[in-house]
Protein backbone atom coordinates (compact mmCIF):
# COMPACT_ATOMS: atom_id res chain seq x y z
CA UNK A 1 0.00 0.00 0.00
CA UNK A 2 1.56 3.33 -1.04
CA UNK A 3 2.11 6.10 1.47
CA UNK A 4 -0.47 8.87 1.65
CA UNK A 5 2.04 11.54 2.73
CA UNK A 6 -0.71 13.57 4.40
CA UNK A 7 -2.13 14.66 1.04
CA UNK A 8 -5.23 14.01 -1.00
CA UNK A 9 -4.94 11.79 -4.06
CA UNK A 10 -4.63 14.56 -6.65
CA UNK A 11 -1.98 16.45 -4.73
CA UNK A 12 -0.06 13.24 -4.03
CA UNK A 13 -0.03 12.23 -7.72
CA UNK A 14 1.14 15.69 -8.76
CA UNK A 15 3.87 15.61 -6.14
CA UNK A 16 5.15 12.24 -7.35
CA UNK A 17 5.07 13.31 -10.99
CA UNK A 18 6.98 16.51 -10.25
CA UNK A 19 9.56 14.75 -8.07
CA UNK A 20 10.03 12.09 -10.74
CA UNK A 21 10.51 14.71 -13.45
CA UNK A 22 13.05 16.58 -11.32
CA UNK A 23 14.95 13.37 -10.61
CA UNK A 24 15.07 12.51 -14.30
CA UNK A 25 16.06 15.98 -15.51
CA UNK A 26 18.61 16.89 -12.81
CA UNK A 27 19.67 13.29 -12.04
CA UNK A 28 19.63 13.98 -8.29
CA UNK A 29 17.21 15.44 -5.75
CA UNK A 30 17.06 15.89 -2.00
CA UNK A 31 13.75 15.18 -0.29
CA UNK A 32 12.26 13.58 2.82
CA UNK A 33 12.57 9.87 3.46
CA UNK A 34 8.93 8.94 2.79
CA UNK A 35 8.76 10.89 -0.49
CA UNK A 36 12.11 9.48 -1.61
CA UNK A 37 11.07 5.89 -1.08
CA UNK A 38 7.86 6.42 -3.06
CA UNK A 39 9.38 8.33 -5.97
CA UNK A 40 12.20 5.77 -6.29
CA UNK A 41 9.76 3.01 -7.18
CA UNK A 42 7.92 5.27 -9.66
CA UNK A 43 11.06 6.27 -11.55
CA UNK A 44 12.52 2.76 -11.60
CA UNK A 45 9.25 1.48 -13.05
CA UNK A 46 9.25 4.23 -15.70
CA UNK A 47 12.83 3.45 -16.74
CA UNK A 48 11.91 -0.23 -17.01
CA UNK A 49 8.94 0.67 -19.23
CA UNK A 50 11.14 2.81 -21.48
CA UNK A 51 13.53 -0.08 -22.11
CA UNK A 52 10.95 -1.60 -24.48
CA UNK A 53 11.78 1.20 -26.90
CA UNK A 54 8.45 1.18 -28.76
CA UNK A 55 5.80 3.83 -29.33
CA UNK A 56 3.55 2.49 -26.59
CA UNK A 57 6.33 2.92 -24.02
CA UNK A 58 6.96 6.50 -25.15
CA UNK A 59 3.25 7.31 -24.90
CA UNK A 60 3.10 5.89 -21.37
CA UNK A 61 5.99 8.17 -20.40
CA UNK A 62 4.28 11.18 -21.98
CA UNK A 63 1.09 10.34 -20.09
CA UNK A 64 2.96 10.19 -16.76
CA UNK A 65 5.29 13.19 -16.95
CA UNK A 66 4.07 16.78 -17.11
CA UNK A 67 7.28 17.75 -18.85
CA UNK A 68 7.94 16.41 -22.36
CA UNK A 69 11.67 16.88 -21.84
CA UNK A 70 11.63 14.41 -18.94
CA UNK A 71 9.79 11.80 -21.01
CA UNK A 72 12.17 12.32 -23.91
CA UNK A 73 15.23 11.99 -21.67
CA UNK A 74 13.99 8.76 -20.11
CA UNK A 75 13.10 7.28 -23.49
CA UNK A 76 16.17 8.33 -25.47
CA UNK A 77 18.98 8.62 -22.94
CA UNK A 78 18.26 6.68 -19.74
CA UNK A 79 16.86 3.58 -21.45
CA UNK A 80 20.11 3.23 -23.41
CA UNK A 81 22.29 4.02 -20.39
CA UNK A 82 20.62 1.29 -18.32
CA UNK A 83 20.11 -1.28 -21.08
CA UNK A 84 22.42 -3.83 -19.40
CA UNK A 85 21.15 -3.18 -15.86
CA UNK A 86 17.98 -5.12 -14.95
CA UNK A 87 17.01 -2.88 -12.01
CA UNK A 88 18.44 -0.65 -9.29
CA UNK A 89 18.77 2.54 -11.32
CA UNK A 90 18.53 4.86 -8.31
CA UNK A 91 20.74 5.10 -5.23
CA UNK A 92 19.63 6.49 -1.85
CA UNK A 93 21.94 8.43 0.45
CA UNK A 94 20.90 9.41 3.96
CA UNK A 95 21.94 12.98 4.68
CA UNK A 96 21.56 15.27 7.70
CA UNK A 97 18.14 15.98 9.14
CA UNK A 98 16.34 19.11 7.99
CA UNK A 99 16.94 22.09 10.27
CA UNK A 100 13.34 23.31 10.47
CA UNK A 101 11.48 20.20 11.58
CA UNK A 102 14.30 17.65 12.00
CA UNK A 103 12.80 15.30 9.40
CA UNK A 104 15.02 12.67 7.82
CA UNK A 105 16.39 13.77 4.46
CA UNK A 106 17.58 11.57 1.60
CA UNK A 107 19.47 12.31 -1.60
CA UNK A 108 18.28 10.30 -4.61
CA UNK A 109 20.75 9.91 -7.48
CA UNK A 110 20.72 8.00 -10.71
CA UNK A 111 23.42 5.34 -10.52
CA UNK A 112 25.55 6.32 -13.50
CA UNK A 113 24.71 9.99 -13.49
CA UNK A 114 26.72 12.41 -15.55
CA UNK A 115 28.85 14.77 -13.55
CA UNK A 116 29.54 18.12 -15.14
CA UNK A 117 32.68 19.72 -13.78
CA UNK A 118 34.12 23.03 -14.83
CA UNK A 119 37.77 23.05 -15.85
CA UNK A 120 39.95 23.99 -12.90
CA UNK A 121 42.63 25.92 -14.75
CA UNK A 122 42.60 27.86 -17.97
CA UNK A 123 45.91 27.70 -19.82
CA UNK A 124 46.77 30.50 -22.19
CA UNK A 125 49.90 30.79 -24.29
CA UNK A 126 51.65 34.09 -24.95
CA UNK A 127 54.34 34.44 -27.57
CA UNK A 128 57.50 36.27 -26.53
CA UNK A 129 60.59 37.05 -28.57
CA UNK A 130 62.53 34.04 -27.30
CA UNK A 131 60.23 31.41 -25.83
CA UNK A 132 56.55 30.61 -25.46
CA UNK A 133 55.59 31.42 -21.89
CA UNK A 134 52.54 29.71 -20.47
CA UNK A 135 50.51 31.59 -17.89
CA UNK A 136 48.16 29.55 -15.77
CA UNK A 137 45.11 31.37 -14.55
CA UNK A 138 42.42 30.03 -12.30
CA UNK A 139 38.94 30.08 -13.71
CA UNK A 140 36.83 33.01 -12.54
CA UNK A 141 34.29 30.71 -10.89
CA UNK A 142 36.96 29.00 -8.82
CA UNK A 143 38.35 32.32 -7.60
CA UNK A 144 34.88 33.45 -6.53
CA UNK A 145 34.27 30.14 -4.77
CA UNK A 146 37.59 30.39 -2.91
CA UNK A 147 36.87 33.96 -1.77
CA UNK A 148 33.39 32.98 -0.63
CA UNK A 149 34.76 30.00 1.29
CA UNK A 150 37.42 32.13 2.98
CA UNK A 151 34.80 34.69 3.95
CA UNK A 152 32.44 32.06 5.38
CA UNK A 153 35.06 30.11 7.31
CA UNK A 154 37.09 33.05 8.58
CA UNK A 155 37.18 34.22 12.16
CA UNK A 156 37.25 37.95 12.72
CA UNK A 157 39.79 39.38 15.11
CA UNK A 158 40.00 43.02 16.18
CA UNK A 159 42.90 44.09 18.41
CA UNK A 160 43.58 40.49 19.46
CA UNK A 161 39.96 39.68 20.43
CA UNK A 162 37.94 37.12 18.44
CA UNK A 163 34.73 38.89 17.46
CA UNK A 164 32.94 36.21 15.44
CA UNK A 165 33.44 32.58 14.56
CA UNK A 166 31.43 31.09 11.70
CA UNK A 167 30.70 27.42 12.24
CA UNK A 168 29.13 24.95 9.84
CA UNK A 169 25.87 24.98 11.81
CA UNK A 170 25.91 28.77 11.85
CA UNK A 171 26.30 28.94 8.08
CA UNK A 172 23.38 26.56 7.61
CA UNK A 173 21.19 28.55 9.96
CA UNK A 174 22.20 31.81 8.31
CA UNK A 175 24.01 33.40 11.28
CA UNK A 176 26.35 36.29 10.57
Amino acid sequence: MPRKLGRKIGHRKSLMRNLAASLVLYEKIETTEAKAKDVKSYVEHLISISKAGDLAAYRKLLAYFYDKNAAKKVFEELSKRYAERPSGFIRLYHIDNRLGDNSKMIRLELVDRKVFAAPKKVVTAKADDKDNVVDEKLAKNEIKAQKKLEKLSATSTKSGVITSVRSKAGRKAGDK
